[in-house]
């Protein structure tokens, strides 16, 4: 309806529109509640998409994540390179990775998407609010807009004259099934997206804890590679010595000198190694080109105890993000096809404007429109039926990939568990190992010293410690990897990682 608001003739109208507010008042405010009740419920929870590499859960971890397309072996360099050599201790790792990591970082922007798709939901909720004011010059014909040709002495054609209009427009849905179910939908994406992001950051303590770990492997493998060069260079120093007193042969001299170029050769290997592993280290955990840092933590040694099948496959499905984000999905999904089904519902919705409209500025009228409209499908083509068909689809494919995680977790857990129990023995047998071959070392060395034997004896026995001390770094090494894969599985490494490793209870 359009009119003179100061008119007399228009009094009814005013009377009308005051009704209608006194009825759309309330459904306004109760709307904005519904709204503002679904923003809080959204924002306290979250979701997101399980990164590539997120089911790492053995020794093997670092090999299957391609570095050249995973993010989460890459990282956003901060800060400027200082002539101090850091020193940098696993938790001082952790928390860069944690802020740098180029992976967590895009996952954190995915979420900001997801975010941003909730509030675009919420849009069609909320009351539409704009202004608009114009000013033309018009000319029309009387007889299109029904002028009654049967009046004489009357132009049809007026003007040109000038039109003044400011108005302001207010749009509003009161009742629609299918916006709110859309704006549940997108909560739902919000919260999947969250645990997503909670998800990478257990991804990354992997990632990081593994790349420490092996730079403290191959730190190790360098100091015992410059032990078993001192040992060779010792060795060939007594096999001269022995040659020049006319005690061995030159044979044993030739031997010994072998042995110290392949110890050599081997450190040289080693130290390439340890500059190779602290080089991604920093890649994962965004250091500084060119930045010098020292590991401060050693390699933990400690066993893990306390810890049950039953009590770990419980904590996992309590607290694994990827798993709550898998259900987030499924909610998700159940909630647009109910959003499908309610474009069959009838909606309510009001709109109107109010302004002033006249020949000028100064020659206006205040004028009005305010109306609500009930919609009512009823034939869309079958369009919803199509729509309905897919939603059920999705939501059968996001309950099968929720039971298939069940599966999966069980697996993680069992695995790591194994992988645990089984690096702990070797651990074990490896460190007694190391014992048995320094002692047989130190037997064979006395002996050639003695003349009772060549330096074959002596060779061997180096060999066999070197080899002892690989096997016992690899499988330390090993060992407190598991220790990660399973905080990983169980999805609390953030929160228990460095309790792990110190082989404390959790």
């Amino acid at each position: 309806m359009r009119g003179d608001s100061r008119h007399p003739a228009n009094a009814h109208i005013r009377d009308t529109v005051v009704g209608f507010a006194r009825i759309l008042l309330p459904l306004l405010i109760l709307s904005v509640a519904e709204v503002a009740r679904a923003q809080y419920s959204g924002m306290a929870s979250g979701s997101i998409t399980v990164p590539a590499g997120a089911t790492a859960q053995n020794s093997s971890a670092s090999s299957n994540i391609n570095s050249q397309q995973n993010p989460f072996l890459g990282s956003v360099p901060s800060g400027t390179a200082t002539p101090q050599v850091l020193r940098l201790s696993l938790r001082g790792a952790i928390e860069r990775g944690l802020r740098y990591n180029l992976g967590l970082l895009l996952d954190e922007q995915s979420t900001r998407e997801f975010r941003g798709q909730r509030w675009e939901a919420l849009s069609h909720l909320l009351p539409q609010l704009t202004t608009e004011t114009r000013e033309a010059k018009e000319m029309v014909n009387l007889k299109a807009i029904g002028f009654p040709p049967t009046i004489r002495n009357v132009n049809p054609i007026s003007g040109p004259f000038s039109v003044f209009d400011t108005r302001a427009y207010l749009s509003s849905a009161i009742l629609d099934f299918h916006a709110l179910r859309n704006e549940r939908v997108a909560s739902e994406q919000v919260r999947a997206a969250q645990y997503t992001y909670q998800d990478a950051r257990n991804l990354v303590v992997l990632v990081v804890g593994n790349a420490y770990l092996l730079s403290i492997a191959a730190e190790s493998h360098v100091h015992e590679a410059e032990a078993e060069v001192n040992t060779a260079q010792a060795l060939y120093e007594l096999a001269v010595d022995r040659l020049h007193a006319g005690l061995s042969p030159e044979i044993d001299m030739l031997r010994a000198q072998v042995e110290l170029t392949f110890r050599k050769e081997q450190l040289i290997a080693s130290r390439n190694e340890d500059s190779t592993a602290k080089l991604n280290l920093t890649r994962v955990i965004g250091l500084p080109d060119s930045q010098e840092f020292t590991l401060s933590t050693k390699m933990p040694s400690e066993p893990l105890e306390g810890i049950t099948l039953e009590k770990a496959l419980a904590d996992a499905f309590a607290n694994r993000p990827d798993y709550k984000a898998a259900v987030a999905a499924v909610h998700a999904a159940q909630e647009r096809r109910r959003a499908v089904v309610a474009e069959r519902w009838p909606s309510l919705s009001f709109d109107g404007n109010y302004g002033d409209l006249g020949l000028t500025p100064s020659n206006s009228h205040g004028t009005f429109l305010a109306q609500i409209s009930v919609r009512i499908p009823v034939f869309q083509g079958r369009r919803v039926h199509g729509e309905l068909i897919q939603a059920d689809a999705q939501v059968k494919q996001k309950q099968e990939q929720l039971e298939n995680l069940k599966g999966q977790i069980s697996y993680d857990i069992r695995t790591s568990l194994l992988n645990l129990e089984t690096a702990a023995q070797q651990v074990a047998a490896t460190r007694s190992n190391v014992g048995l071959a320094a002692k047989t070392l130190t037997q064979a060395r006395d002996r050639f010293k003695a003349g009772l034997t060549d330096n074959i004896e002596v060779i061997q026995a180096q060999e066999a410690v070197a080899s002892a001390d690989e096997a016992y770094i690899t499988s330390l090494y090993q060992y407190n990897l598991a220790k990660v894969a399973l905080a990983r599985a169980v999805g609390i490494a953030e929160q228990v990682v460095l309790r792990y490793l110190g082989g404390r209870q959790p």
